[in-house]
């Protein structure tokens, strides 16, 4: 059942993303962890208290969030699939839909690369901050255009291959407590003293539920972009995160442009090493960006339609 699931999941989140007259009337499930989250660490993690119990009720914080995710999911699943006969596939696809994020990636990547088009910096630069974190207020063409590539090429694993990744493997739980352990990671799954222990599970469960998933991504995107494959060999190593390094360099092969490099956080800056050996990124690269994201969005399709006859 899944692999009729997973295609239907996909098919309306690519027609529909997630509407804003939907979010309007019932948010979206990811703003309910964040709001837990939010609730725990404001509670729990008080300063001056010691990192064991620090590291403790961080881990509480993750596991109350997967059963809040997982738990509802698994008992809606059950009981569609239960009492709802041969349409339950369907059922269970719209309540796996809001979990991927194909349509939500494009819509927040578009408006970047329009104003970059339009050469309109401080629209991109506003655009772009919108998806990454680091400082946004100087950037250039090149920088913004790294920037949104890289969060193109990291989000592909995030929003789009680990959760249809866990809904094949696990169903409907699957994908929606990948969701929570992401937005947890997200959150506070950061190395800043004020979160470093509290975060710390959240952090390190984020790096394993991602470890297939990336590996996954990096290979889609180097097929979708017919390269990339040394870049990908030779440099997801140099990236922080034992995952988001896999999708990024091989985004960068494929575009034959270097990503990352030394970058601003809160006014302080972060020598990070270059992904990638190629030219600086600008806007034509950001069109053949988002050309490889929408095929390997399709690859991921096909693949997904695949799993049933690969097993």
């Amino acid at each position: 059942m899944a692999e009729p699931v997973a295609l239907a999941a996909l098919a309306l989140d690519a027609a529909l993303g997630w509407p804003m007259r939907l979010y309007r009337v019932v948010g979206h499930p990811v703003g309910a962890f964040a709001r837990i989250i939010v609730g725990c660490e404001r509670r729990w993690n008080l300063p001056g208290a010691p990192q064991r119990r620090r590291r403790f009720l961080g881990l509480m914080t993750l596991l109350l969030l997967i059963l809040t995710a997982a738990g509802p999911a698994a008992l809606a699943e059950w009981t569609i699939r239960t009492f709802a006969g041969s349409w339950a596939w369907l059922f269970v696809a719209i309540l796996a839909w809001p979990a991927l994020a194909q349509r939500s990636l494009l819509d927040h990547y578009r408006p970047i690369e329009a104003a970059l088009s339009n050469g309109d910096l401080p629209a991109a630069r506003s655009a772009v901050g919108m998806i990454v974190g680091r400082d946004t207020a100087a950037l250039d063409e090149p920088a913004i255009a790294r920037a949104a590539i890289e969060s193109l090429a990291e989000s592909f694993c995030d929003g789009v291959i680990a959760p249809l990744f866990w809904l094949l493997v696990l169903g409907l739980p699957g994908a929606w407590a990948y969701k929570a352990i992401n937005t947890a990671d997200s959150l506070i799954g950061h190395p800043e003293e004020s979160l470093r222990a509290f975060g710390w599970a959240s952090a390190r469960c984020d790096d394993v539920v991602n470890l297939i998933p990336a590996r996954i991504s990096g290979v889609l995107i180097c097929l979708a972009g017919a390269g990339g494959w040394r870049v990908l060999r030779r440099d997801h190593a140099k990236h922080a995160s034992p995952n988001a390094g896999w999708p990024e360099a091989a985004m960068a092969g494929a575009l034959d442009v270097r990503l990352a490099g030394p970058l601003r956080y809160d006014g302080m800056l972060a020598a990070k090493p270059w992904i990638g050996g190629g030219g600086e990124a600008d806007i034509a690269a950001m069109r053949k960006a988002r050309a490889i994201f929408v095929r390997a969005c399709a690859l991921a399709w096909v693949l997904s339609g695949s799993v049933q006859w690969l097993l």
